[in-house]
């Protein structure tokens, strides 16, 4: 996350103060508030001064005359930044989050209780999006023939996550066939993603035509992603909406219907999700989701990719307002990212 900071350290001080103490309030923070916070430190006068200084470079507002200052956008990122190179998830939470996973005992209710988890631990839903075909990372490959020629063709993918396909190839193959296609791709692709496999069949079918040319093509018929669904879409999890209707920050009815209107779009959602994974660093912080509702300005999204034997799966998050407790929710994404790439589908 690349941010703006201000010029100077006392005044990064003061900033974190006070969006520290809004976040905890909800209301406007003085500068006296902020001088009782840190009695050794400055006078009232010398915060008002770079409280000032601060509204002008555009990391806080003041919502009326006489009230005291309200974080920006501007001003939460710099304070997700400073918090996220500090924070440490409590030993506590560690275990509560460990029990909750391990108590599940399918990966759909993995991923509803790490939805649970991630909205318990924030102010906002905890959003979890398990990967499209095309990127799961597949274990074991079967196909077995049906009597009217279609092939059942089942994918285990990373986690013991089974999905069964009926295909209908274009012309007809024995079950020798079949077993002899799926004992070459399980012993040559174990690991690897439909995406990977079918790059490589159609290179080695191009660098080794005699040795491979019906063997990797029978394969790639199999593996077709128009008759596996490649690109059907991904499942997304999502717990917490009820805390966002409750939350003070969307006291617009209208904002908040159309926020809740726009949770219900799963596309959306998977879309915010999946831009993460192609981010660099291990947990994602956006401040403001303009695309998602008239609302989404007021929100942020946490977000983790998490990845098995170094690919990329899918990727979790927390979306909730602004006003958000930083430091456990970035702890708690990075904690169940780490937790479901040390083993995907399963606690």
């Amino acid at each position: 996350m690349i941010t703006i900071a201000p010029n100077s350290k006392r005044k990064q001080q003061i900033l974190t103060g006070v969006v520290h103490a809004y976040i905890e309030s909800g209301q406007p923070v003085s500068s006296r508030a902020i001088s009782q916070r840190n009695p050794e430190s400055l006078s009232p006068a010398s915060i008002r001064n770079a409280m000032a200084e601060l509204e002008e470079e555009g990391f806080l507002y003041q919502p009326h005359t006489s009230a005291g200052r309200v974080p920006t956008a501007a001003g939460y990122r710099f304070f997700a930044q400073a918090v996220s190179a500090e924070a440490k998830l409590d030993p506590e939470d560690q275990e509560w989050i460990r029990s909750e996973l391990a108590a599940a005992t399918t990966p759909g209710e993995v991923a509803e209780r790490a939805g649970h988890v991630l909205a318990s631990m924030s102010r906002g839903l905890g959003i979890i999006v398990s990967p499209s075909l095309a990127k799961s990372v597949l274990e074991h490959i079967r196909f077995m023939l049906l009597p009217d020629g279609r092939v059942v063709t089942v994918l285990v993918s990373a986690g013991g996550v089974a999905r069964d396909k009926i295909l209908r190839p274009a012309r007809a193959f024995t079950q020798e066939d079949l077993d002899r296609t799926a004992e070459y791709l399980n012993r040559e692709y174990a690991g690897r993603t439909l995406a990977t496999i079918r790059a490589d069949l159609l290179a080695r079918l191009a660098g080794d035509q005699e040795r491979y040319d019906q063997l990797v093509r029978n394969a790639l018929e199999l593996c077709d992603p128009r008759l596996l669904g490649e690109n059907e879409a991904a499942e997304v999890h999502v717990e917490g909406a009820a805390q966002i209707a409750a939350a003070p920050d969307f006291a617009d009815q209208a904002q908040l219907r159309e926020l809740l209107a726009a949770i219900e779009e799963r596309e959306k959602l998977v879309a915010l999700l999946s831009s993460c994974i192609d981010e660099p660093e291990a947990v994602h912080v956006q401040i403001g989701i303009e695309g998602i509702s008239a609302g989404g300005g007021q929100l942020t999204l946490i977000s983790a990719p998490y990845a098995w034997l170094d690919q990329a799966q899918g990727s979790i998050g927390v979306l909730g307002p602004m006003r958000m407790h930083y430091e456990r929710a970035i702890t708690a994404v990075a904690y169940v990212a780490r937790l479901f790439s040390e083993a995907p589908g399963r606690s």
